[in-house]
Parts: C-alpha cells; sequence; structure tokens
C-alpha cells in the first residue's frame, strides 16, 4: 500500500494546478487514487480543487461506499465514474475529471478532436473518444467512457460535458489533461488561421512507429495504412470557410453580388475596369 499522506498531498498540488490554469471553476472536477484492489481516495464534492488539504481526501471501495465514516468530507458523486475506468482498466491507478475549456469547446460542439496533425497529440494522446451526453453523477456516464475507449485509450471527451484523463500515475493523468486542452487551444488557433495542414498518411504511420519505440502502444498503427487516422476529422474541417474571398463584388448597399471566385474572365475583366473608372473618377475630382 502506497504512503496515504504523500498520495493526498500530490492530490492536493494536483487539484492547485488544475484550478490554477483554469481547467475547473468554483468546486467542479474531480481526482482520484487507486491505493489498492478495494480502495481509492478520491476528492470530496462541494471543495474547490484548489483549496484542497490532506484531511479532506476520501477514501471509498470498489463499489462507492465511503470507508472513512469520521470525514465530515462526503466523497465526489462522480466516483463512479472513476471505478468504471478502474474495473475495465487494471493498468489504470489514477483518473482526472476535469472541463478544461478549449477541450470542452469541441465536446458542446460535438465535434471530435481530429487526429494526424500535431505530433505530440498523436504520440501522448492518440485518439481521444467522444461519448454522447451522459447526465453527470449516474452510473451511465462511466459505462459510456468504458464503452468507446480501448487498452491504449488514456482521454475521453464527455459529451456537453468535460474530459477524463487516466493513466499509471496521477501527475501523468494531469499531464495529459494538459496536452488535451493546449492542442484543442492550438486547433481553435488554426481555424483563425483559416487552414490546417494535415499529416499525409506515410508520416502518421512514421510518427506511430516512433510512438511505439517509445513504448507506448497505439492500435492505430495496424489499420493506419487503410487509412484509420483521421476518420473522424471531417466535423472540424467543416467549421474552415472553403475559402477566403481577397476581392469583394459588391453594390451600393455593400452587399455581395457575385462571388469573384465565381466570375467569368469577362466579369472579372468589366469588374476591374469599374474599379479603375472609380479610381480616375476619384484622382480627376
Amino acid at each position: 500500500m502506497q504512503n496515504q499522506f504523500q498520495v493526498r498531498k500530490e492530490m492536493c498540488d494536483i487539484g492547485y494546478r488544475i484550478w490554477l490554469r483554469g481547467y475547473c471553476a468554483g468546486n467542479e472536477g474531480n481526482h482520484s487514487v487507486r491505493i489498492a484492489e478495494d480502495r481509492v481516495l478520491c476528492t470530496p464534492t462541494g471543495v474547490s480543487k484548489g483549496f484542497l488539504t490532506p484531511d479532506q481526501i476520501t477514501v471509498v471501495d470498489m463499489d462507492g461506499n465511503q470507508i472513512d465514516q469520521h470525514n465530515p468530507m462526503k466523497r465526489t458523486s462522480e466516483v463512479l465514474l472513476h471505478l468504471q475506468i478502474y474495473k475495465a482498466r487494471p493498468d489504470v491507478r489514477a483518473v482526472v475529471h476535469s472541463h478544461p475549456p478549449h477541450a470542452t469547446a469541441f465536446a458542446m460542439a460535438n465535434i471530435p478532436i481530429p487526429e494526424g496533425i500535431h505530433p505530440e497529440a498523436e504520440v501522448f494522446l492518440g485518439k481521444v473518444p467522444l461519448t454522447a451526453y451522459t447526465t453527470p453523477s449516474y452510473k451511465e456516464l462511466g459505462e459510456s467512457v468504458v464503452a468507446v475507449m480501448n487498452q491504449d485509450t488514456n482521454s475521453v471527451m464527455l459529451g456537453n460535458h468535460g474530459s477524463v484523463c487516466f493513466d499509471r500515475t496521477l501527475m501523468g493523468a494531469y499531464y495529459k489533461l494538459e496536452i488535451l486542452d493546449a492542442y484543442c487551444r492550438i486547433l481553435l488557433l488554426t481555424r483563425q488561421l483559416g487552414r490546417i495542414n494535415q499529416l499525409t498518411q506515410p508520416e502518421i504511420i512514421e510518427l506511430l512507429k516512433v510512438k511505439e519505440k517509445f513504448g507506448l502502444s497505439d492500435q492505430r498503427l495496424a489499420c493506419a495504412a487503410r487509412g484509420c487516422v483521421g476518420a473522424d476529422n471531417e466535423p472540424f474541417l467543416a467549421t474552415f470557410e472553403p475559402r477566403t474571398r481577397t476581392v469583394c463584388a459588391c453594390g451600393e448597399d455593400g452587399r455581395i453580388e457575385k462571388d469573384p471566385a465565381a466570375m467569368s474572365e469577362g466579369d472579372f475583366e468589366s469588374l476591374v475596369q469599374q474599379v479603375t473608372d472609380q479610381i480616375m473618377a476619384g484622382v480627376q475630382s
């Protein structure tokens, strides 16, 4: 069994980092650490993750029953989500549920987080599944997560809700959270730029081979040559404008009369002549 005080202290430190980065407002979010086969430490309900103290951390069994009855704090109601992940993946020893703003925006829009774009995201996150919305605190939330994850999954987006990241260590799960929100922030910035460059199929395969050399398995390597990576990217790519207008063929009321990209050569020459005439009229006056 791990030193409980050290684990509790680390849970408080991680909670402060989560709060400081704005991944959870108010008393949102929760995280846990599995300290034995039938014991889990989890954050209490109703307390900001930025102001946790070791004595507030609660202890539950694998059915969600709170063991430390002397503790005035009550365990988070969403611990049921954590427990279902632990049961489905015995290798997981820590779970962090949070509401990182940039990543949660994708969950709110029901847009899967795209793949095959950013090397670090591919190596450290891999495919991030998106679940349908399920009421928080209900057992169905955990069931929806378990249904979409596999042995390589370490992060899942919860429809209209937030994210859940898990790993062998609490720090590892927290790192996944940081990388997830940073990646989504980058994706949203590329949308402002109006374009995004996707990795080619050979580049993706090579990247997944590098990931494998790091000791990080990824089931997508077996199907990457068949185009499985990025197969769900269309909802995000559809948010980009098909082209950027650089010339506006506008009427007197300012409305676009014709899309310049759809003009014939004669129409375009006519437009150029109109602009030239207007400039010359202004010079002469």
